[in-house]
Formats: structure tokens, C-alpha cells, sequence
């Protein structure tokens, strides 16, 4: 009886201690090229149990190939439970070249890599039943999908998408070339470009009693309007009122003999022509002022209202200064609204200073370029982009400052043009 008994309970350690059964997978590997394949396999797998009960731990382990030599020894993961797969990655070169799933059954026979290569995971094993999850199943989905925009009855693909008042999405209808607003309409890219009346001669009797004279067309803006007197530019609200299409003159009527002339925009049209203004206007023009100041001050502006100007249009300023002093120097600077136009440092012996800006209107702001020099001081000259809103109105504002105390910098002199 005993050694009977002892021949039991050695056959059951033995089969406790035993390795679990393994499959010989033995191929030879292969580039594209024809040349055989030379780097490692990282195999790697998740926890299951072998068909001999046997816990088979998560690990990866490294296999080298050799002139295109593979030869591996795996346990079988078609009998495992639950059902097993190995994830291969391929590496050669020191990189990683690509990735593959291997399904190794049980086999007493070297098995070749076609044999244990599957297409996706989860392809080899046991059978698995078909499980369907419900929307409730996967927590905040059914509110994930709640939130999210659904397609509108005019919904369609290949075109720009907004939201109706419903909240679902639609497209937007119109030409390809269309603009698109923010609440889904379309139209035409761009406004009406203006229009201008340019030398308009006011209708009315010059007579000198008669102060009511009418335009040809109604400006808009009304700010677009200038009306000229024997040349002179008038002042709207000092000189003259304007009511639609009709200005009044507020001061001395027109005498007989007097020529008036009015410049303005209309409302906007389909007529794409350049419109250019048949003589330069001045602007501004004036002495300007001193300083003895050592911070940057103003000494002298040229305010231009809004709706004045529009793209197209060239606005060419010029200056001059002097320099009353000759312990130091001083520093004088041009501003477009809140754009430097230029900025230069002049020396004690620069006595006198000059300088020159042109600026091109375009639909985004303005291209500036400026020159300017003095008694020593050398000729720069440059060039540079002013993104200020002109159609807002702005001042262009003369600034100096002087460096010694007791001298003094002052503007004799500037002009604000429009070009045509």
C-alpha cells in the first residue's frame, strides 16, 4: 500500500511542477528586396490560462533573427482561456518596421509564421457569442449624444454648414463666390464701391443777398463734403450749414462774381471705375508752434473728420523746422493717428530740418513711406504700413521735444495734401 500511495503523489507533483505544452513556430524571414531579414521580434501577450491549467503571466520576450532565421517556442493560445493572442513587432535598422497578430494552436510539428499570423485579434479561439451594448450601457452617452448638432432637413454635404434657431445644422445657400454672414445668409462679397461729384457747381442766384445754394446729388457721408469759395476751403458749421442736398452760408453771402465749387462722396454703386479728384486739395496748411519742452508735445495737427477719406486716395505731407539753441540737439516725430510715421534725432548744429510723408489709402489701413533730413542731419528715408482707421477720422500730429534746457524746436511750417 505504501508505495503504491507514493507513486500517486508523485505522479501529481510531477504534473504540478510540469511546463505547460509548447508550439514551435520556424520560418525563414524575408524583405521585399529578397535579402533576408536580420533584427528581433518583441513578443508580447496578456495573461491566460494554458488547455494544461497552467497561468501563463502578462511578459513580452525578445526573439533575434539571424540571416532571416525565426525559431520560437510559444504556448498554444487557440485552447487558452480566455482566448489568447501574441502581438509580434518587428524590429530592424534600429526602428521599428511593422506589427502582426499571431494565434498559435497546438501542434507537435514546427509550425511556419503563415500558420500563426491572423488578421485582427480576437479571429482566433474559442467561440464567442455575439454581445449587443445598449446606448445606456456606456456612461453620459445618451447625453453626449444629446448635446451634439443634428443635420437639418437642408442639410447637405460639400457646402457651408451654420446653425439654425432649432439648433441643427443646414447649409447655406447661394453662389460660390459669396460672402457668408454670421446668421447663415449669403450675398455678394464686398459693398457698393462710392461715388463722387467732384467740381460741383451749387445752383442758386449769386447774387449777394441769397445764402441758400443746392447741390447736385445728396453727399454720404454728409462729412464727404467740401465746398470751396474763390478757392477758399469753407468750414461746415462756421461757414456753412448742410440740410440733404442744400448748404446755407452762414457768414457773408456769396457777392457777385464769387466762384463756389463743391467736392463729396454719393451713395455707393455698381461702377467699378477709379474716380480721381481732378486737382490736389489741401487739407491742412498752417505755421504750426514752439517747444522748449524735454518730452515729446504737439506743435501742430491736422485733424481730418471722419468719412473724409476713402481707399484710393494719397495723402502727401510735408514740414519744416527750426532749431533755436546749439548746446543740444532735439527730436522731432510724425504721427498718423496712432502710427509714427517717422522719428529722427538731430544733432546741436542741425539748425534747420525737413521732412516728407506720402501714404497710399487701401481698405485695410495705409503704405506709408517717408523721407526727411536737416542742416547735419543725414538723408533716411523708409517705408512702413499704418493699419489706423481712417474712415473714423484721425489727426496727423507733429511732435519735438529739445534735449538742453532754454532752447527751443518749432514747426514753421506743414501741409496736409490729398493727391489725385
Amino acid at each position: 500500500m505504501i508505495p503504491r500511495l507514493f507513486f500517486v503523489s508523485a505522479s501529481v507533483a510531477a504534473s504540478l511542477w510540469a511546463a505547460p505544452p509548447l508550439t514551435t513556430i520556424q520560418d525563414v524571414l524575408y524583405k521585399a528586396d529578397g535579402t533576408r531579414f536580420n533584427g528581433s521580434l518583441t513578443i508580447s501577450w496578456t495573461s491566460f490560462e494554458a488547455i494544461d491549467r497552467s497561468v501563463i503571466a502578462q511578459q513580452t520576450t525578445t526573439v533575434n533573427v539571424a540571416n532571416g532565421s525565426l525559431r520560437v517556442q510559444l504556448v498554444p493560445t487557440t485552447t487558452a482561456t480566455p482566448a489568447a493572442f501574441y502581438t509580434v513587432v518587428y524590429h530592424s535598422d534600429g526602428r521599428i518596421q511593422f506589427q502582426e497578430t499571431w494565434a498559435v494552436p497546438s501542434s507537435t510539428q514546427p509550425l511556419r509564421v503563415r500558420d500563426v499570423r491572423i488578421a485582427t485579434p480576437g479571429t482566433a479561439g474559442a467561440d464567442t457569442a455575439a454581445t449587443t451594448v445598449q446606448e445606456s450601457d456606456i456612461a453620459g452617452l445618451i447625453s453626449d449624444l444629446g448635446a451634439r448638432p443634428l443635420k437639418g432637413p437642408a442639410y447637405s454635404a460639400g457646402r457651408v454648414a451654420f446653425v439654425n434657431p432649432s439648433g441643427a445644422m443646414e447649409t447655406v445657400n447661394g453662389a460660390p463666390t459669396d460672402c457668408v454672414r454670421v446668421d447663415g445668409s449669403s450675398a455678394p462679397c464686398g459693398g457698393l464701391p462710392p461715388n463722387f461729384a467732384d467740381n460741383d457747381s451749387p445752383a442758386g442766384l449769386v447774387d449777394g443777398g441769397n445764402t441758400a445754394f443746392s447741390l447736385s446729388g445728396v453727399p454720404d457721408p454728409p462729412t464727404s463734403l467740401t465746398v470751396y469759395r474763390n478757392g477758399m476751403l469753407q468750414k461746415v458749421g462756421q461757414d456753412f450749414s448742410l440740410s440733404g442736398r442744400q448748404i446755407t452760408f452762414l457768414a457773408t453771402p456769396p457777392q457777385p462774381g464769387d466762384t463756389l465749387l463743391a467736392s463729396y462722396r454719393l451713395t455707393g454703386g455698381n461702377d467699378l471705375t477709379p474716380q480721381l479728384y481732378p486737382n490736389p486739395q489741401v487739407l491742412c496748411s498752417g505755421l504750426g508752434g514752439g517747444t522748449s519742452s524735454s518730452a515729446l508735445a504737439s506743435v501742430g495737427a491736422c485733424t481730418i473728420p471722419a468719412g473724409f477719406l476713402a481707399a484710393g486716395d494719397r495723402v502727401e505731407i510735408r514740414f519744416d523746422l527750426e532749431h533755436q539753441g546749439s548746446a543740444g540737439g532735439f527730436t522731432f516725430e510724425v504721427h498718423w493717428g496712432a502710427t509714427t510715421v517717422l522719428s529722427r534725432n538731430a544733432l546741436p548744429a542741425d539748425a534747420l530740418a525737413t521732412g516728407r510723408a506720402d501714404l497710399a489709402l487701401t481698405a485695410q489701413g495705409a503704405q506709408l513711406n517717408h523721407q526727411s533730413w536737416g542742416t547735419t542731419l543725414p538723408f533716411a528715408a523708409g517705408v512702413g504700413a499704418a493699419p489706423d482707421d481712417y474712415n473714423a477720422g484721425l489727426t496727423i500730429d507733429f511732435q519735438a521735444k529739445i534735449a538742453e534746457p532754454g532752447e527751443t524746436i518749432a514747426l514753421k511750417n506743414f501741409t496736409v495734401i490729398r493727391l489725385p
